[in-house]
């Protein structure tokens, strides 16, 4: 899937926001609607796993 030119990413490998085409797919996470967001992308990761796993702990308990 070829990178959305109008989109931002968050690059793992550089550790910096990219606007468009940049480093491979696999070493980025996005794509999202603006630079702000990307540059929160792994704070974003961070809250959405953690949502995930309590979900997941409550989903046990029934």
């Amino acid at each position: 899937m070829a990178s959305d030119p109008n989109a931002w990413y968050y690059c793992l490998t550089h550790r910096t926001v990219e606007h468009g085409v940049g480093c491979r797919g696999g070493d980025r996470m996005g794509p999202y609607p603006d630079e702000a967001t990307a540059q929160h992308a792994l704070d974003l990761a961070r809250e959405r796993t953690k949502a995930e796993d309590k979900a997941d702990k409550d989903w046990g308990r029934r």
